[in-house]
């Protein structure tokens, strides 16, 4: 293909929407680009584990006649998306990333499925995720881990890890995610693209498995994309009611994509480079400093937080791993022995957690949601670097953090400043804003009020103006 046929892998979703909608562009011909390019250079990065190119030509085929003949189009009419493979796909293998799901075909789309393909998107595949997203890494039984596109002997961070890659490499225009202690900033932070996760309840957690319904403090679906406008135009699609989920938040859907061109003068943001407990790596944190500065010049008033947290890891996880447990308790019986290590370890955690362990929790959960709500009585925002470290080798998690042996244990310590916000149950994002000098990316962490996605992607996108960063593109793209 020639170059600027390339070049349109790259181009914001939002652009290749009104490009489609212009009739300017094919939906059979930018699909038919993703897939190409999956074939050429997915096997340096395992980003997929399964392509569904016959059914994304179909697809493309029909929501191209759509436009011909003038039909009434959805928000994300012909655009191609990747699924992470966590999201139930009726009649598409949707594994969890687990061996004992390898050749599971669900009977039912999950709700956020639903919504994008009634929005008019493509769907090109199921993205690579860590057994049951248990991990912050992406490796799994299903094959070789997934890679970096910036360092291919890089992890591409987890869970939503293929999600990640796959936007960086132009293997995709957008990508669904899921974050239940960093899963959709840790591989926005790696890959060098954004990711915001939703207040806890914005986006149905419906899987489409009908159910007991289960307590879920800790997990939320959410848009892994290029720019930040991309995110606004793919949350305003996913986010709203659902009665299937308990969850689910019944107030209004704000209007995320106008508030991406909302100003953000006046405001007042906290910077904290340790949330008072955390060891970060001094390059990340000299980084993530700089760009917190940054807000100062666009006339914002920055100033240190004084937050401090305790015990942060200790009752995410508790939360975290009896949810494992309730929902993949059943695999520690199974005789073929599918798990993986860190699925085992996290859902065996879940098995001894008693009841007096859970409450406790979810009463540190409340002191956490205090000690935030005081910082918010001062910040609109509060700044963080999203990661302690960049992407690490695959089969190497850091051993020491500034100088630091990680908390609990190298496989979980690198995550300090997402797992709490998780457990809070407020919404985050992670922006790119710059490069070490492996020249990895670095990403910075915005944490707003509950419900209060606007103000996080209205100063992701102010940050996103002064610093672009689309026009960076890794090794394999």
């Amino acid at each position: 293909m020639a170059e600027i046929d390339q070049n349109l892998a790259f181009e914001p979703a939002t652009v290749i929407g009104g490009l489609i909608k212009s009739k300017e562009l094919s939906p059979v011909e930018i699909t038919k680009l993703y897939l190409e390019r999956i074939e050429k250079l997915d096997s340096n990065l395992n980003s997929y584990l399964t392509v569904t190119a016959d059914t994304a030509l179909r697809a493309a085929q029909i929501a191209e006649d759509k436009v011909l003949n003038g039909d009434e189009l959805g928000a994300l009419h012909g655009i191609p998306i990747s699924i992470k493979d966590l999201q139930m796909t009726k009649g598409i293998r949707t594994t969890g990333g687990s061996l004992a799901y390898k050749d599971r075909i669900p009977e039912a789309d999950c709700a956020v499925v639903e919504r994008v393909l009634e929005a008019g998107a493509i769907m090109l595949g199921k993205t690579n995720s860590p057994e049951f997203g248990l991990l912050g890494a992406n490796e799994n039984r299903l094959g070789d881990s997934c890679r970096n596109p910036w360092d291919v002997n890089r992890t591409s961070g987890g869970s939503s890890g293929g999600a990640g890659a796959s936007i960086v490499a132009g293997l995709t225009s957008l990508a669904t995610g899921g974050d239940g202690g960093g899963s959709i900033r840790i591989p926005a932070s790696f890959n060098g693209i954004y990711g915001i996760k939703p207040t806890q309840g914005r986006v149905s957690s419906f899987s489409g498995v009908p159910a007991s319904p289960l307590a879920n403090y800790t997990s939320q679906q959410g848009p892994l994309t290029r720019t930040v406008k991309d995110s606004a135009l793919l949350l305003q699609v996913i986010a709203g009611y659902d009665s299937r989920d308990p969850g689910s938040l019944r107030s209004s859907v704000p209007d995320f994509l106008a508030s991406v061109t909302r100003g953000i003068s006046g405001l007042k943001i906290g910077w904290s480079p340790d949330y008072g407990y955390a060891a970060v790596d001094s390059e990340v944190l000299t980084i993530t400093e700089s760009a917190a500065k940054v807000f100062s010049e666009l006339g914002c008033e920055v100033m240190e937080s004084d937050l401090k947290l305790e015990g942060a890891f200790d009752t995410w996880f508790t939360l975290f791993a009896a949810g494992a447990y309730a929902t993949q308790g059943h695999l520690l019986d199974d005789e073929e022995d599918p798990l993986t290590w860190y699925a085992k370890y996290a859902i065996e955690h879940g098995s001894n957690t008693t009841g007096v362990d859970y409450v406790k929790a979810v009463g540190e959960r409340d002191r956490m949601i205090q000690l935030f709500e005081d910082e918010f009585d001062k910040f609109d925002v509060i700044l963080s670097p999203t990661m302690a470290v960049t992407a690490f080798p695959t089969d190497a998690y850091p051993e020491t953090i500034g100088g630091q042996k990680p908390y609990p244990s190298p496989g979980w310590g690198f995550l300090p400043f997402t797992h709490p916000i998780n457990t809070i149950g407020y919404t985050a994002a992670s922006v790119p804003c710059g490069f070490d000098s492996d020249g990895m990316p670095v990403g910075l962490h915005i944490v707003g009020r509950h419900g209060d996605e606007e103000t996080v992607l209205a100063v992701s996108a102010a940050f996103e103006e002064a610093r672009p960063w689309v026009q960076h593109r890794p090794l394999i793209s």
